[in-house]
């Protein structure tokens, strides 16, 4: 959503305004209970870490699938993401609905810092979800980023707020009439990997990783483990070891 399409979407709507203010404060309703992380700062510990390590600790923990795809890329920049997810699902539409943006914004409102928005938009390329107006009110309330399977636009803009979006593509095209939110904080499902809100999300150069909160703990004390073991394994290539003699040594490629 880019500055224009927010200012025509509100400018003058008095009727628009009232109801939201009634509807706004039911939206809790809307969102289940964050799950308890069980590490007391596992936003640092995780922004220390890079996806690749991740998702090894991630296999060896038998889940297999917790990879985006990986047309979603970072579009600015801030090629770093990391932070607890707050999810959204979003549907292609054909009409213009009847209070725009709606879900949108409350999603935006009920985010905390050190949040990270996932959207599930179904891979559409038609319309940009995402844009600079949006991003301001993220960052100002300390909002991480936003990961989505959908185009944003204002990338000038995102560029210059140094904001981390990841998605799939760009375009002027609005999602007015386009694409909606149907579902804010409830479980979600982008390219086979079942996301939550409370999990936490990880991307960087070479894609983006969802980590479940249950496993978090071991997730991040493994990770650490390998990036230790993973020095030690530089050390020996770069003096010259064979790589099978350091794979056989230590276990780790």
């Amino acid at each position: 959503m880019s500055g224009r399409c927010l200012t025509v979407a509100m400018r003058g709507n008095d009727s628009f305004n009232g109801v939201w203010t009634q509807r706004k404060n039911n939206l809790s309703a809307l969102i289940p209970t964050r799950k308890t992380c069980p590490v007391s700062d596992p936003i640092t510990t995780l922004e220390s870490l890079y996806t690749a390590v991740v998702a090894d600790v991630l296999d060896t923990l038998g889940h297999r699938r917790q990879t985006l795809s990986t047309d979603i890329r970072a579009m600015t920049p801030t090629s770093r993401v990391c932070g607890r997810v707050f999810t959204a699902q979003a549907v292609d539409v054909n009409t213009i609905p009847e209070e725009p943006y709606k879900l949108e914004m409350a999603a935006i409102d009920s985010m905390q810092s050190g949040d990270v928005l996932v959207v599930d938009a179904g891979n559409n390329r038609q319309s940009a979800f995402w844009g600079e107006l949006l991003s301001t009110a993220c960052k100002a309330k300390g909002v991480r980023g936003a990961v989505m399977n959908t185009c944003t636009r204002d990338l000038w803009a995102l560029v210059k707020m140094d904001f981390p979006v990841f998605a799939i593509g760009s375009t002027p095209a609005d999602s007015k009439g386009r694409i909606d939110v149907t579902e804010i904080g409830q479980p979600i499902t982008m390219n086979d990997v079942n996301i939550n809100t409370g999990d936490f999300v990880l991307g960087d150069e070479d894609g983006v990783v969802i980590i479940p909160t249950e496993i978090l703990n071991d997730t991040l004390r493994l990770a650490r483990e390998k990036i230790s073991g993973e020095n030690t394994v530089r050390d020996d290539l770069t003096s010259g070891m064979p790589v099978t003699e350091a794979f056989s040594k230590h276990g780790i490629l």
